[in-house]
């Protein structure tokens, strides 16, 4: 990879939960663990600043479909906010919310657990899903003079998605690393729209080539 001065690479998600045998696989989720460590073996000097993020959710959380004894994937309101329901996954403490075995977590500068709060989701690396509670990550990587936000992980069309655009809003450049990442694309052709979305806001698709 090349232009990695100034730049940030933040890694999502790469959980147990999330991979193949987790209670919220995705599919081939397990196949970029390999691969990340690769970028971070053969490059991880070259970035000023690693990231991990990773979900870490209290036992009852407003996510959780299991909590309000509804159907997995519906949607329901809270307040202004719209909650999609998930399996319960990544509870603290529990191996489903370790990271994936193997994954070189220990190259981290910082990591960010989210959504430890019971009463809100959390998808970016940057804020809670009420777009209004900081997660610390923006003012971090300001005081370290980052320009740069590559992105990659879990999932593509979720939390990658919301930290781009949010890494966007916040002025970065912003990269995401595609053949990094992975998408629960559910419906089919969700993660495309997403891409687009992300393209149309400035930033930019990549893979690990570049």
């Amino acid at each position: 990879m090349k232009n990695l001065e100034k730049s940030a690479l933040v890694v999502i998600d790469i959980q147990v939960d999330f991979c193949p045998g987790g209670s919220l696989a995705v599919n081939g989720g397990d196949e970029i663990v390999d691969p990340i460590n690769n970028l971070l073996l053969e490059h991880g000097k070259k970035f000023k600043k690693i990231v991990f993020t990773s979900d870490w959710h209290p036992p009852e959380h407003i996510s959780f479909a299991s909590f309000h004894k509804k159907e997995l994937y519906s949607v329901i309101k809270n307040g202004k906010q719209s909650v999609t329901l998930w399996p319960d996954h990544c509870i603290e403490g529990t191996a489903g919310a370790e990271f994936y075995p193997g994954l070189k977590s220990e190259k981290a500068d910082l990591l960010i657990r989210k959504g430890r709060n019971p009463e809100m989701d959390s998808y970016s690396a940057f804020y809670e899903n009420d777009r209004e509670t900081p997660t610390g990550l923006t003012g971090y990587l300001k005081e370290h003079e980052i320009e740069n936000v590559f992105l990659c992980g879990l999932a593509f069309d979720w939390c990658v998605f919301f930290s781009a655009v949010d890494s966007l809003k916040k002025g970065f450049n912003t990269y995401v690393i595609k053949d990094l990442s992975r998408a629960i694309d559910l419906p089919p052709g969700y993660a495309f729209e997403r891409e687009q979305e992300i393209l149309k806001l400035g930033g930019k698709i990549i893979d690990s080539r570049y």
